[in-house]
């Protein structure tokens, strides 16, 4: 039954990334870039790209924008998920959730304890869930980070999980 999902799963998704820094630029954004790259080499189109500060109001207009339009099908966050006062992603995000999917939090935070950061991966806060139809991952903002999100959890089940958001709608 696995192997029809992945057969039915849509092979090029199109997407927004989004990077939350008050300090990075499209000069010095290595995960925003990181993203774009593992997506095109995956065959999927990058439709909009932006980096916007670490602020609740402008992390929640910029996603409801972005999943407003017909356009986009998945969103890729990176930044704003540690622990600290400024990181504020996953309290932007979560409201805005219609369904959450833990699973891609829980296997983040398995994946970086087992293969990266080991201990410190139990104050990463990764997160996804579905906003207006459109699947939402957040990552942490390191390119470590993101290389593992990517590569391991986001890529082999994006086409999939677009999939199963949406067969449903018509």
């Amino acid at each position: 039954m696995l192997k029809d999902h992945k057969r039915l799963a849509k092979r090029s998704v199109k997407c927004a990334v989004i990077t939350v820094s008050d300090t990075r630029t499209k000069e010095t954004d290595k995960s925003g870039k990181l993203m774009i790259e593992f997506l095109e080499n995956g065959g999927h189109k990058v439709l909009q790209y932006s980096i916007i500060p670490d602020e609740k109001t402008v992390i929640q207009e910029t996603v409801k924008g972005v999943t407003a339009s017909n356009e986009v099908e998945a969103v890729l966050i990176n930044g704003g998920t540690g622990i600290s006062n400024r990181d504020v992603t996953i309290e932007a995000l979560q409201p805005l959730f219609a369904k959450q999917i833990p699973g891609f939090g829980e296997l983040f935070r398995m994946l970086s304890y087992q293969l990266d950061i080991g201990s410190a991966s139990m104050l990463s806060r990764a997160i996804a869930g579905v906003i207006n139809n459109r699947v939402v991952f957040s990552t942490p903002g390191s390119s470590g980070a993101v290389e593992l999100a990517m590569e391991r959890l986001i890529l082999p089940e994006l086409g999939h999980a677009v999939r199963e958001v949406t067969k449903d709608l018509n």
